[in-house]
């Protein structure tokens, strides 16, 4: 990184009272001078969602730090078209999120989501998460590892349209010194809907279930069973061009 200092925006899905977002500022605001713009509560699972049948309020609660009644996507658009609207942040990054986000879970991430935006406005963007997180579980390496590439992030000549998803394994609070580039790893649930009844004889219902991984080489899961950092760069184009010649070669009569 140049002596001039980036500019970079954080936010997370979880809320910004949470240890993973400030264990982050406080980490950045070494290199970087860091601004917050953060969900007042947790969104976790909100994806790619974005508020346009109310208003949003914004409240400034510190010195470079906002919160709003929105979701992770709302934070991203309030931040970049408000708060830099003269000019764009450098980096924008997301976390640390409590929980993995790996696999097809990264669809119904509200932390990825937001760096999805990021990149959706060509803005560097990553995401961050803990895997395995637990109520008091150290972030402070985890931090550390984050600042350490965004160091060197611009040397990698990512393009813009590109996000980077991290994610870290559980370690007992020790330097992260081994890292993977990893792929999307799968996951089945084993979904279940609970079914209760309220005290008014109204049904109301939970999604549950557990997630079952399958263990592929080279992927975040795998990654994070060997207590390895993963390291996943993903893109928003979901064009399946396989499938997409093989149709080609179809002529369809209407």
């Amino acid at each position: 990184m140049s002596e001039k200092k980036k500019t970079i925006l954080i936010t997370n899905d979880d809320g910004y009272f949470s240890d993973g977002i400030n264990c982050l500022y406080r980490e950045l605001s070494r290199i970087a001078r860091v601004y917050m713009v953060a969900p007042d509560q947790e969104q976790s699972a909100s994806s790619h969602s974005l508020t346009l049948n109310r208003p949003l309020r914004v409240h400034k609660i510190d010195k470079n730090c906002y919160i709003t009644d929105g979701t992770p996507t709302d934070c991203i658009m309030l931040a970049v078209h408000l708060l830099f609207k003269k000019k764009r942040p450098d980096m924008i990054i997301s976390g640390i999120n409590h929980g993995s986000n790996m696999g097809d879970d990264v669809t119904y991430s509200g932390t990825v989501a937001a760096a999805i935006e990021g990149s959706i406005l060509g803005i560097p963007s990553v995401a961050a998460s803990m895997a395995n997180y637990e109520p008091g579980t150290k972030l402070d390496q985890a931090a550390k590892f984050i600042a350490k590439f965004v160091k060197i992030y611009d040397k990698l000549k990512i393009d813009p349209a590109t996000f980077i998803n991290i994610n870290f394994p559980l370690n007992g609070g020790r330097p992260y010194t081994k890292y993977e580039i990893t792929t999307l790893g799968m996951r089945q649930y084993k979904d279940i809907i609970v079914h209760k009844t309220d005290p008014r004889g109204k049904a109301y219902y939970w999604i549950g279930g557990r997630a079952k991984w399958k263990t592929t080489r080279g992927s975040d899961f795998e990654a994070i069973q060997r207590k390895v950092v993963s390291i996943t760069p993903l893109r928003l184009n979901f064009t399946d061009f396989v499938s997409m010649e093989e149709l080609r070669k179809i002529k369809f009569k209407f």
